[in-house]
């Protein structure tokens, strides 16, 4: 069985070391003691988060719920040794820092190893220039309209569009029709025949 440990996990020990380290040369002897307390345990829960996330994300557990069980029984282990450690007179403020270097190993390791930053300009072309029906379908589509949203298909909407726009001028050619007048021309008085109309303006 292998145990090696993560890269991050390395990193985060050789945090730890450091500001243990730190904290004994600029500090005391007791709150750099409490600091090594404190990152042990977080040493200790880290490595087994890593790996019980691998296992989970891997396939290798049978569900979540083992996974949520051992995070329970995990937490409440060390919330025990936290207590204990407080017990036997821990710096509390020590003990904290080495409890929350994980946080910024972890946001270190992922700058460190982020994917590079790629120019638009290389990227492909994965999408095609938006046609005419296209356009004509994203204009006329409207989520407000029951049931569009769910059934309405890109054809329907399309042919819907080529009804409404025949049915318009059909009522042009009806209008002209009607009165021997251009579409864009409207009669004073559209109820009355056009001799009735003639009549009338010669009576006025």
């Amino acid at each position: 069985m292998k145990l090696g440990l993560a890269r991050v996990e390395r990193l985060n020990l050789g945090l730890s070391a450091g500001a243990v380290a730190a904290s004994y040369v600029f500090g005391t002897p007791h709150f750099a003691g409490s600091l090594a307390l404190g990152a042990f345990l977080e040493a200790l829960n880290f490595g087994a988060i890593y790996r019980g996330a691998e296992k989970l994300f891997g396939g290798d557990l049978a569900g979540a719920r083992s996974w949520v069980g051992v995070f329970s029984l995990r937490f409440v282990l060390l919330a025990g040794a936290i207590f204990v450690a407080m017990q036997v007179g821990a710096n509390p403020a020590a003990l904290l820092i080495g409890l929350s270097l994980a946080m910024p190993a972890t946001v270190i390791d992922a700058w460190i190893h982020r994917p590079p930053v790629l120019d638009p300009a290389t990227l492909p072309v994965l999408l095609e220039e938006e046609s005419d029906d296209d356009r004509a379908y994203w204009e006329s589509y409207s989520v407000w309209r029951p049931g569009r949203l769910l059934t309405t298909q890109r054809d329907d909407l399309l042919s819907e569009m080529a009804a409404e726009e025949a049915e318009r001028e059909k009522r042009e050619q009806t209008r002209v029709g009607a009165y021997g007048l251009p579409s864009s021309m409207e009669p004073e008085h559209p109820s009355r025949p056009a001799t009735a109309q003639r009549s009338v303006a010669a009576d006025e």
